[in-house]
């Protein structure tokens, strides 16, 4: 079950592709925080990895940090293993962190169930915003920026419009 808006944010500490350990405190001077379901392998994360790379470029000075979550089942889907999450940051030059969440507690902990799925946490990690980062997989379709407005919602001390929208994508390989 993902969590409800205003739920705190569930804590989290996991190894990055930068070879550093990543907890919910090492965020906490940012007055937004975007916590991103993600993985190698998805066509639809795919799709939005340029637009997650230009929110975190466009809002990163301003205090939004993009973090993106992997909880893919690697045994499974070798493509979303740790090392292989590693050279994909690296080849795509994401500019946020890249987490692996193995043993699927953080993934259980927010309830995700898609990739990409946000979830939005204001400076109080209350969650402001769920769902997909905009209403298009195709860049030149997209009519409503979701993600981009609460962003700028949150950092504006409001907040966002739209509250939930249904994430789009494939869904989070579980281990069995």
């Amino acid at each position: 079950m993902t969590i409800a808006l205003a739920t705190e944010a569930p804590v989290f500490d996991l190894p990055g592709v930068d070879g550093r350990q990543h907890s919910l405190d090492d965020y906490a001077d940012k007055p937004a925080l975007a916590v991103v379901w993600s993985c190698n392998h998805c066509p639809y994360v795919q799709a939005w990895e340029g637009r997650m790379i230009a929110l975190q470029r466009e809002f990163g000075d301003r205090g939004l940090a993009l973090v993106a979550i992997s909880s893919n089942d690697a045994d499974n889907y070798p493509e979303d293993s740790f090392e292989a999450m590693k050279a994909h940051a690296a080849e795509q030059g994401f500019n946020f962190d890249y987490l692996y969440d193995e043993d699927q507690s953080v993934l259980n902990a927010y309830g995700a169930e898609r990739t990409p799925e946000v979830f939005l946490f204001d400076a109080e990690r209350r969650l402001v915003y769920h769902g997909a980062i905009d209403d298009s997989r195709d860049e030149e379709g997209v009519t409503q920026e979701y993600l981009k407005d609460a962003i700028e919602a949150v950092l504006a001390g409001e907040e966002p419009t739209v509250g939930d929208t249904p994430p789009v994508g494939c869904t989070v390989k579980r281990k069995s």
